[in-house]
């Protein structure tokens, strides 16, 4: 809490961060603008939530996604359960599907292509902690998945990474270096298990499931 933050030295009002620093008074109002701008943030995505997680029509959760800044392009479609972390950073390309219960983080960009097939329970994130750092401070990079990527249940892409036209990222791959065009990576770490062998990608993903 703020309250946490204030204190009296030497008769003078003292603001410090959460590691016990003491700021200058430009620096406290900087940091009590980010949290009520965090606050906002958090109830914003409490009703987001509400929505994706307990209204089983699509055209209901798209209205509310745009509303909060999602792009979500023609015959696209996101199923039920999907969470945010800051959605006006979310973009979505036509005849893409996000499965159920999926994680899109927002904080950096994150760009889905065209026809694109994200199963349930993926993670895609594009903010992560600094373990080198002092005070543990978070690095965003954005993550680009390209047209025609399909990305297979539980899979977890990392922050910084390009997923190239035609990939495929195998259930439970946890991605943490670039993937090739129309290569195949699985395991954890996700390596290299294959290539698809397509010439030419021209698929549509067709209808999505009603009610989810």
């Amino acid at each position: 809490m703020i309250k946490d933050n204030i204190s009296s030295k030497e008769g003078r009002i003292v603001f410090t961060d959460k590691h016990g620093r003491e700021l200058s008074s430009k620096e406290a109002v900087n940091k009590i603008i980010i949290r009520v701008y965090n606050w906002y943030i958090d109830i914003m995505l409490f009703f987001v939530h509400l929505v994706s997680l307990h209204v089983p029509f699509f055209t209901i959760r798209r209205l509310m996604l745009k509303l909060v800044g999602v792009k979500i392009g023609k015959g696209s479609m996101i199923h039920m359960g999907c969470k945010f972390f800051y959605p006006k950073g979310v973009s979505i390309g036509e005849d893409s599907i996000v499965g159920s219960d999926a994680f899109l983080d927002g904080r950096a960009e994150l760009s889905i292509g065209d026809h694109v097939d994200i199963a349930s329970e993926v993670m895609i994130y594009n903010s992560q902690h600094d373990l080198s750092s002092e005070i543990f401070s978070a690095i965003t990079d954005k993550v680009e998945i390209g047209d025609y990527v399909f990305i297979g249940p539980r899979a977890i892409i990392l922050p910084g990474l390009k997923i190239a036209k035609g990939a495929v990222v195998a259930a439970g791959a946890v991605v943490t270096k670039d993937v090739g065009e129309k290569e195949i990576v699985g395991g954890v770490p996700a390596q290299i298990i294959g290539k698809r062998n397509l010439k030419k990608l021209n698929y549509k993903l067709g209808r999505p499931r009603l009610f989810q």
